[in-house]
């Protein structure tokens, strides 16, 4: 049983960074795809990024040239940088892996998840 663990959340202004980490505990397989998730109050679940085991990543519009993902493999540990935070990014930000599939994704593809990180913006 994978175990996920988020971690890096906090508050932060707008246009300011944070780093979001993702611990994969237990059985870890590289050939996972990664991904990010966000969910903020009274809003559905919604795809951030995703990275497959070649490293090749996929990123929301919203999110294009400010979030990078990132996994290092040897650590079984997920990343996201993200820069140039805006009030609109505030969610709690959810680390979830599958198997098979990568690009854009849906909550229903994933098969193991985080229990998330808080992420505030304030303007």
């Amino acid at each position: 049983q994978v175990q996920l663990v988020e971690s890096g959340g906090g508050s932060v202004q707008s246009g300011g960074s944070l780093r979001l980490s993702c611990a994969a505990n237990g059985y870890t397989d590289s050939s996972y795809s990664m991904a990010w998730f966000r969910q903020a109050p009274g809003k559905e679940r919604e795809w951030v990024a995703t990275i497959d085991s070649d490293g090749d990543s996929s990123y929301e519009d919203s999110v294009k040239g400010r979030f990078t993902i990132s996994r290092d493999n040897a650590k079984n540990t997920l990343y996201l940088q993200m820069n140039s935070l805006k009030p609109e990014d505030t969610a709690m930000y959810y680390c979830a892996a599958t198997s098979g599939k990568s690009g854009f994704l849906v909550p229903e593809d994933m098969d193991y998840w985080g229990k998330g990180t808080l992420v505030t913006i304030s303007s």
